[in-house]
Order: structure tokens, then sequence, then C-alpha cells
């Protein structure tokens, strides 16, 4: 059992939260913590089966979430989902804009990759923020505590390459969307990971990638999903209350390596 499994209490009771891409990794653990400590956690996935079974594995220890299907590219999917959530629970406060495109394949030259595959990345990496956070603004706004929290990547400090770009994207737009949402009473907030080792991580990457990666981290350890789970409950907290337009970089160093 993690910390993060075997943690309850009240920090997030009541509070509705939205996370694209949670039928698996981050995502899913994500919405483990919320429900751990009293949230609803709505779990939306391009796998509608997956965001399901994530859902049900948390009802079943005892929390609350819902699982649906979305993609998060598509305006109609994104906006049907968001009405539907605020009619039936009265609002959103929490956002988490999760979903994204992150294997080897998406991290070739943007020659090798096709202009296809370039443009599905930023559909999904950037565009999926942009439609997810102002399809959700109209519920969140004048609610206490409420927050957006995007996932960057220390990649985003590295030079080239598409999803780089895609993911020092999110970092322009966490900025933006603090100054465009601020006025609403909604913070938005970025962490931007390094290397951890999810399952979803130790089947896309091999050896020596992942390898290459950490010999470039200044600590010497194997990061773990529960080192981002933590920054999300900070950040989404009302300890952090008055922080808004930050990207933390939780990579044991890489961004200061690269």
């Amino acid at each position: 059992m993690t910390p993060t499994e075997g943690a309850t209490g009240a920090e997030f009771d009541g509070r509705i939260a939205i996370i694209t891409g949670g039928g698996r990794g981050f995502g899913a653990a994500f919405g483990r913590a919320i429900a751990a400590r009293g949230g609803h956690a709505i779990l939306l996935d391009i796998d509608a089966d997956a965001a399901e079974q994530a859902a049900a594995r948390i009802r079943a220890s005892g929390g609350q979430a819902t699982g649906a299907a979305c993609d998060v590219a598509r305006e109609d999917d994104v906006q049907e989902v968001m009405d539907r959530v605020a009619e039936q629970f009265g609002g959103i406060d929490i956002l988490i804009n999760n979903a994204g495109l992150h294997s080897e394949a998406y991290s070739q030259p943007m020659a090798v990759m096709g202009l296809e595959m370039t443009r599905r990345l930023f559909e999904v990496n950037l565009m999926g923020v942009v439609i997810c956070t102002m399809a959700a603004r109209p519920a969140m706004a004048g609610r206490p505590g409420a927050c957006v929290f995007n996932i960057s990547s220390s990649a985003a400090y590295a030079s080239g390459g598409a999803y780089g770009v895609s993911k020092l994207a999110v970092r322009g737009l966490t900025m933006a969307f603090a100054r465009e949402l601020g006025p609403d009473g909604i913070r938005v907030n970025a962490v931007a990971p390094g290397l951890h080792l999810t399952d979803t991580i130790r089947l896309e990457l091999n050896p020596a990638t992942l390898q290459a990666v950490k010999a470039q981290q200044i600590l010497p350890l194997d990061g773990t999903e529960e080192d981002i789970v933590q920054a999300m409950l900070f950040l989404c907290s009302d300890r952090a209350r008055f922080v808004t337009g930050e990207t933390l970089r939780v990579s044991a160093g890489f961004a200061l390596c690269v």
C-alpha cells in the first residue's frame, strides 16, 4: 500500500474534481488521492472501460468516483461532460489536465513523425488543455478553492522535439490562464515531472532511454507516481491559496542539467 492509498482525511471533502486521462497512470493516482481525502473524482479517458474500471476501484475502497469517456481534443465531447457534471453536482472545484500523448513515438523529430502525428500531439497536449479549461471555467468561477492543475514535463526545459515543445506550451498556458481566470478566483498551476517509473512509463520507454534520462538527474533516485501525487495534493489544496501561475519541477534536478 502506498502512502496515497493508505491516507485518509477530509482535505477535499465535498469537492468535485475532473481528471482527464484518468483511466491509468498519474490520472488514476490523482483520483485515488483526492477520493481518499473526501473528494469526488470524475475520471475522464478516451478509453471508457479504463475510466470506469479505475472509478470502480476507488468506489470499492470506499471513495467516490465516476468514470466517463471523453476525447479532450473534441470540443463537443468535453462540453457535454462539463455541462453534465456541473448540472449533477452543482459545479466543478478542481480540473486536472492530465491527458496527454507521451510515448517514445512522440519524442521523434517532426520530420520523422509527419504532420498528422504532430498535429494529433498538439491537439491533445496543447488544445486539450485549452478546450477543457475554457469549458470548465463557468462551472468553477467563484467557488472557494477552485483550481486548475496542468501536467507539463521536464522535457519542456530541454531543447528540441515536438513533445517538449508541447509541454513548454503547457507552461505558457499555465501562466496565461492564471491571469485570465484569476478574476474568477480560480488558481492555475502545473507540475513538470521528470522520470517517474509508473507502469505506463515502464512499458513505453526502453531501458536505454530510461538510463539516459536518469544519468542526467542530480539526485540518483527513481521517481515514483507518489512524488507527483504529493505535488498535486499541495497545489490543489488550500495550502497553496497564494500560489498561481507556477510550474513546479519534480525531476530530481533533471531540468537543471539539460
